[in-house]
């Protein structure tokens, strides 16, 4: 700044001496201090405008920069080219109206129950990473030893690392998670942390292990008073038998999930049947991965199956008070 006026006033006292000569030394000391006057008045002007030019540069690239932290919206992530072979099950899985219905908002902490190969885990991730937390929660070890009875060393050390390790598998679908929890072990710097918590086609498997009172006190133990449980689970008939409905064939009667819910002190909000599908029986020999996406009943099955589409599920909201 120091440079401009200096220059501005040079400018101005050559044009004095390049004028009409003054008459006598008054005359001479007037004009010079007419022109320093003038030189510093037009070195305010240009220094004020430099100040406003770089304002509104510094304030048009805070917009820019603003702008590209925004969080993107749940249509814009839906359409992400990442989910390309996850969009034919949007027919079935309604993840907009689920998430809406469940109330998930792009800035809260969520906790999803057993992400598996990601599919809405691609939803969530890059929805959640500029204003929200993602959260993975996975089975304990005794869990994977009775899914899989012959683990090999390697596999289970790797499922020993999984809380360490999920932040960069959901990098790869759009977002880091901050980090992971198992089942029967939520650290108590956890508690309370969580706006949503979601059991999304996995109580099931969490019945079927013994651990459904354990999925129902985690979610408890993470959820924030007013927090919200979101349920997507396979639904059996209201009359089925418990041990048609004991989780092994995939089902659960949505009684006894409520049940199981409300005796914790959750509080049932809502229901609906935006994953409902009338058509599907839930009496198929293995259960419901005959029906897609597995159609697990080989090929003289698999046209009926795929007719029927996905399961008929019942959509839950509960609320811890």
């Amino acid at each position: 700044m120091r440079v401009l006026l200096t220059s501005v006033a040079s400018l101005a006292l050559l044009s004095a001496c390049n004028g009409e000569a003054p008459e006598n030394a008054d005359d001479a000391v007037d004009q010079t201090g007419d022109a320093m006057e003038s030189a510093a008045d037009t070195a305010t002007d240009m220094a004020d405008d430099a100040v406003e030019s770089v304002e509104d540069l510094a304030g048009s690239v805070e917009d820019e920069v603003d702008a590209s932290m925004d969080a993107p919206s749940l249509e814009q992530v839906l359409a992400d080219p990442r989910r390309e072979d996850d969009r034919a099950r949007d027919q079935y899985r309604n993840p907009a109206e689920t998430l809406e219905f469940f109330g998930v908002e792009a800035d809260d902490t969520v906790v999803e129950a057993l992400p598996g190969g990601g599919w809405y885990g691609r939803i969530l991730a890059p929805w959640l990473a500029a204003e929200g937390e993602y959260y993975g929660l996975n089975y304990p070890m005794s869990v994977f030893e009775q899914l899989f009875p012959n683990i090999s060393e390697e596999q289970r050390a790797n499922l020993e690392g999984w809380e360490a390790s999920f932040p960069g598998v959901a990098a790869e679908w759009g977002g880091p998670a901050q980090g992971g929890y198992t089942f029967g072990s939520i650290p108590e710097s956890a508690a309370g942390s969580a706006d949503v918590v979601l059991y999304i086609r996995a109580l099931h498997n969490l019945a079927r292990f013994g651990m459904l009172d354990t999925a129902v006190d985690d979610a408890w133990t993470l959820l924030e008073p007013g927090g919200v449980v979101g349920v997507v689970q396979h639904r059996a008939p209201a009359d089925e038998t418990d041990e048609r409905a004991d989780g092994s064939r995939g089902y659960l009667r949505e009684a006894d999930v409520i049940a199981a819910f409300e005796a914790r002190g959750f509080v049932l909000d809502a229901s609906s049947d935006i994953n409902a599908n009338p058509n599907d029986t839930a009496d198929y020999e293995m259960g419901v991965w005959m029906l897609p996406p597995s159609v697990g009943g080989g090929e003289d099955t698999r046209e009926a199956m795929q007719a029927i589409g996905e399961s008929d599920r019942m959509t839950l909201r509960f609320v811890k008070p």
